[in-house]
């Protein structure tokens, strides 16, 4: 049994879909934080069928296009912008994709930004045009966007079929197999007529025409991608209804798997209805891959890097042998013999993509086993934080309801309750003989599955319980509400005290005070929303050396450091190093150097280093304490209550006379490193600093009435910079260069059965006097402006407006601008 594993978004419209069960979800009406829901397809022999009329009257079964039963773990992600992180953690453990469009409203910004998160997984995927049965859907203008905004080559697979051309939407048409399905009108989508398109000819000929032109289309679409289309082709002598539909399938799962063709099928229907769902789900079992056709995922082992199936073939640990100069031949030969045994042990390999809290069963943490199978009882080894739990239980998910199942086999998804310190992104591996206090054994206790981006927050605002005996209340509810969700950030002004949450949007905060005080039952209060802001440096400080020597949680810590401090160059926000002297990272937007190295001795008194630490440092644990306490120092500004931004901090540590044998641990070190980095920060904040802001890179849909005052808003009202303005049908202009051009006359999309056009350059044409046609206008915006803008949107374009907006990079306020917001941090 092969397992497909695809996003999906379901319809919301009565706040019943199973998969948004959260109350929030179901009082707003959209999806908020991804479900996972486990079926079959073709379904079970107890499921109930879908009937069938055929010509000749009674009843049969709608039969799937293939008799085996495939498990489809399906991922319903949210389509907010504020809610990307839910989107992107489920895109990481995905082997296929189903795009939903809207057939009204088309490819809108935020397809376009979930669009090309999935292109960079690498992710096959296949787009489905939903609500065709409303007004204004057009199914046509769709494809074209498809391949406008998208710049993939949309592979018509079906038709709508509209009664007599021009009528209500009853049905599709499979340019496939060239079958026509049609539904009973007001019918629940269980009984569907069909029948063969040549039966069509007479009573349906506008329909007939078209299949014959989406067969033609399809057949040489897919020839200019698989040549083994084009043998089959040629050999029912160039006739495009000749090709077999078992043939077209084959291709078109050929393309969707291989990346470099950039082929995408489509698809149509009205979900609301059940038109055109059962062969979409044919589509999914048919065109994506199963988890062994997927990329292999990468992981590290220590510095190592590689794929999973390197390291189970043993080439990733030999690797790290072979390197190995203080081995001898013999000597590296036995430590690929206990390489290879240590590999064998590896019973499973999963990577932990999401934790949800339920009130009845505790932390619910979801998990995709990539390598053998996970059985229940299991000792699971967390790479990350080098623990070991075990796996009580093993649930298969139905959304909010679950079964308890034995095992998880590699490709599958499930949940394994009760752990309690398993986060989004840990690696959880399971392994014959590990020690339940020492896990498995070197190096397999290192190996990291890919870890999941976590992007950074851009809104802010205080959290205070109601009183000082519900602070470790609110603060539990806190950690459990990040550790569901770790693009929110926690926080503690060091000056004030206050607790801040930072999120990714106002709305996504909203929701984050929502669960805080309703489903985790905390008492507290959500304060003003606020934006992040960073201080930034000018000039560059002198060296500062400070000596801690004082007792440390009980202990005598001492140890020094020198550390000084200068504005990032641009050249530098790039690239990392590591070795054992020397390390340099760029982390939150600065980058920490730390150098082991002997300073100038002029009086010639200081014995020579022998290249040797005490024995509790090693070089990396050095380098990773001198790194924390840098990092601790940059969290608040000296002028500015804003964690610092684009900073290049030096720390330089002279084992002679600044490491002190057993007194200097590393809690000494990261102590010596933060005092020192703040007296080069207050050195150089002398002469004065920066702040600076996010500036957002902002796309606005809108109708072409509504550009100008859109338009006029963002850069006159907002002092934002508009970038370009695009009409949403065309092919070349602001392409980005590493995107192929698709070339619009070359791409078959039907004719939409109400509009006047009868070719290409007539619906163009239409469109471009139609006031009502989509416009995009690209722009970068101070974020501080975006503040509450989708309400003003809203109201400038009679609701038709909509946009997504993304993080660019910081820059300085300056100007006006930056006066008012001095005046409003000090308060006069």
């Amino acid at each position: 049994m092969l397992d497909t594993v695809f996003s999906l978004c379901l319809d919301v419209d009565d706040g019943s879909t199973v998969t948004d069960f959260l109350p929030a979800e179901r009082a707003r009406g959209v999806t908020i934080q991804s479900a996972a829901i486990t079926f079959h397809w073709p379904p079970l022999p107890e499921n109930a069928g879908v009937a069938t009329k055929t010509q000749k009257g009674g009843t049969a079964l709608l039969s799937p296009s293939t008799a085996e039963h495939h498990m489809i773990n399906l991922i319903d992600t949210p389509g907010h912008a504020d809610f990307t992180f839910e989107v992107v953690r489920s895109l990481r453990i995905l082997d296929g994709a189903v795009c939903i469009l809207d057939g009204v409203a088309g490819v809108e910004a935020q397809t376009e930004k979930v669009w090309y998160q999935a292109a960079k997984y690498k992710i096959p995927k296949i787009i489905y045009i939903n609500k065709l049965d409303r007004d204004g859907a057009a199914f046509g203008k769709t494809v074209q966007e498809i391949a406008s905004r998208l710049y993939t080559w949309p592979a018509v697979c079906q038709i709508p079929w509209f009664e007599g051309g021009k009528g209500r939407f009853c049905g599709i048409g499979d340019v496939i197999s060239l079958q026509a399905y049609r539904w009973e009108k007001a019918g629940d989508g269980k009984i569907v007529e069909k029948t063969y398109i040549n039966n069509l000819q007479d009573s349906e000929p506008a329909f007939f025409a078209e299949m014959e032109k989406a067969r033609f289309a399809l057949v040489e679409l897919l020839c200019n991608y698989d040549d083994i289309l084009v043998e089959r082709f040629l050999k029912v002598d160039a006739v495009h209804g000749h090709v077999s539909a078992e043939d077209i399938l084959a291709s078109l799962r050929r393309s969707v798997i291989n990346p470099l063709a950039n082929v995408v099928p489509v698809f149509g229907g009205a979900s609301f209805r059940n038109i055109g769902v059962q062969p979409l789900l044919d589509a999914v079992v048919q065109l994506l891959p199963n988890p062994e056709e997927t990329p292999n995922p990468e992981v590290s082992v220590g510095r190592t890097q590689g794929t999973l199936k390197q390291l189970l073939d043993g080439q990733m640990l030999s690797q790290n042998v072979q390197n190995d100069p203080s081995r001898t031949k013999s000597g590296k030969a036995m430590q690929e013999r206990r390489s290879m045994a240590v590999i064998g042990n590896l019973d499973a390999c999963a990577l932990a993509f999401k934790v949800v809290h339920d009130p009845r069963r505790g932390a619910l943490v979801y998990v995709r086993v990539y390598s053998g199978s996970i059985q229940r009882g299991a000792l699971l080894y967390n790479t990350n934080l080098q623990v070991t739990e075990p796996a009580q239980r093993l649930l298969r998910m139905y959304a909010q309801d679950s079964v308890d199942i034995p095992f998880l086999a590699a490709g599958q998804i499930g949940v394994i309750p009760g752990l309690k310190y398993a986060r989004t992104g840990d690696t959880l591996i399971s392994y014959v003989g590990a020690s339940p206090k020492t896990g498995p054994p070197q190096p397999l206790n290192s190996l990291q599955l890919r870890p999941i981006e976590v992007p950074p927050a851009v809104f802010f605002a205080s959290v205070e319980s109601h009183s000082l005996g519900e602070q470790k209340n609110v603060k539990n509810a806190l950690d459990l509400l990040i550790r569901e969700d770790p693009s929110l950030q926690l926080s503690v002004d060091e000056e004030s005290g206050q607790t801040l949450l930072s999120g990714m949007g106002e709305f996504h905060l909203e929701i984050a005070a929502d669960r805080l005080t309703k489903d985790l039952k905390a008492k507290a209060a959500m304060g003003k929303i606020e934006i992040a802001y960073r201080e930034a440096l000018l000039f560059p400080s002198e060296p500062q050396t400070i000596m801690v020597d004082r007792e440390i949680a009980g202990k005598r810590a001492k140890a020094g450091c020198t550390v000084s401090v200068e504005p990032l160059a641009k050249e530098e926000r790039d690239g990392s190093l590591l070795d054992d002297y020397d390390a340099t990272i760029l982390e939150g937007g600065n980058r920490i150097t730390s150098s082991i190295s002997t300073t100038h001795d002029p009086s010639g008194t200081l014995p020579p280093w022998s290249r040797k630490l005490p024995s509790q440092l090693t070089p990396e644990t050095l380098h990773v304490a001198l790194r924390n306490g840098a990092l601790a120092a940059l969290v608040r500004g000296i002028t500015y209550p804003f964690p610092y931004h684009n900073v290049h901090v030096t720390i330089t540590i002279d084992p002679r006379i600044q490491i002190f044998s057993t007194d200097s641990t590393q809690s000494a070190l990261s102590t010596a490193a933060r005092e020192a980095t703040k007296a080069a920060l207050r050195n150089a904040a002398q002469p004065g600093t920066a702040i600076l802001e996010h500036v957002m890179n902002v796309t606005v849909s809108t109708d072409e009435a509504s550009l100008g005052a859109v338009v006029k808003d963002l850069s006159s009202e907002r002092g934002g910079h508009v970038m370009s303005l695009d009409d949403a049908d065309e092919t070349t202009s602001g392409v980005r260069e590493d995107l192929p051009v698709i070339d619009l006359r070359k791409v078959y999309a039907p004719r939409d059965p109400f509009d006047g056009g009868t070719t290409f350059a007539d619906q163009e044409q239409a469109v471009m006097n139609n006031s009502g046609r989509q416009r995009t206008i690209k722009a970068r915006v101070p974020l501080s402006e975006m503040m509450g803008y989708l309400k003003h949107l809203r109201s400038i374009t009679g609701g038709r407006g909509s946009f997504i907006m993304s993080a660019d990079r910081f820059e300085r306020v300056s100007g006006q601008r930056e006066r008012i917001l001095q005046k409003e941090l000090r308060g006069y």
